[in-house]
């Protein structure tokens, strides 16, 4: 076994019964072989299919499988948030349930951060024909807007392959309820000097289910958060609300805030 840090896996699902049993399994082969200390974490997105059912069978008799369920559907930015918040370990690694990329290529990306000595590593994808013509372009034209727009050259900002080091998640607050939050992610992170290098990888399509992320109604939403989010994506300043508290900071339970306030 390599002796790498600790690991969280987060895992995103919204009607996701075909995927998410395919996507734990591969991920208990993998990550055992990487470190003894790691973590599964499936958002459930308020799932109306048996992700859910599945979801607690598998926790049930997996230990290191959390599960944690939005009452109503809070899309891509709310799962987001929600899973790299809910990260316990030391380095935090996000895909989409389908598992676009081989999950053994986190072995190479881990190696990558040590040698490097990275924050984070962003993926992109070496082949999109798959997806056909019209993805590929809404795909080119964001990238080549957030570049322009964020002056950082990541190729691929939006691919659901981001390995990244806790301190990065305690610097900074994410705004996005969409699918911008990859892009406030990444350029929040190199805005505040961490070091985010990239690495290729070869891209599976998905073969079941449906995926949304092209439709026109998430697309208009995440130009409208870029607009919004813009200037303190660009120029982010200290975060009130970090996606992850630092080990020696314990949240502030209501109950005690309480008792100092009348004490």
């Amino acid at each position: 076994m390599a002796n790498y840090p600790s690991i969280s896996l987060f895992l995103p699902a919204w009607n996701e019964e075909d995927y998410v049993e395919r996507a734990v399994t591969r991920a208990l082969d993998v990550l055992p072989r990487l470190t003894d200390d790691f973590e599964i974490i499936v958002v459930n997105d308020a799932s109306t299919d048996r992700t859910q059912e599945i979801c607690e069978e598998m926790a049930a008799r997996i230990p290191q499988l959390r599960v944690i369920t939005h009452p109503v559907n809070l899309k891509l930015g709310g799962a987001m948030r929600t899973g790299l918040s809910a990260s316990t370990k030391d380095i935090v690694v996000y895909s989409d349930i389908d598992l676009p990329w081989d999950l053994r290529e986190l072995e190479r990306a881990l190696h990558l951060m040590d040698y490097l000595e990275a924050d984070m590593i962003c993926a992109f994808r070496f082949d999109r024909t798959s997806e056909g013509p019209k993805r590929i372009l809404y795909s080119f034209v964001y990238n080549l807007l957030i570049r322009s727009l964020f002056d950082i050259n990541i190729k691929d900002v939006n691919f659901s392959f981001k390995v990244m080091h806790r301190r990065v998640l305690e610097a900074i607050e994410l705004k996005s309820l969409g699918s911008f939050i990859d892009a406030e992610l990444v350029v929040k992170a190199m805005r505040k000097g961490f070091r985010v290098f990239q690495m290729g990888v070869d891209y599976f399509p998905r073969t079941r289910g449906v995926s949304t992320l092209a439709s026109p109604s998430v697309i208009m939403k995440m130009v409208r958060e870029l607009a919004k989010l813009y200037p303190e994506t660009r120029s982010p300043e200290a975060p009130l609300k970090p996606v992850r508290l630092p080990p020696s900071v314990a949240p502030l339970h209501p109950a005690s805030a309480r008792r100092r306030s009348h004490g």
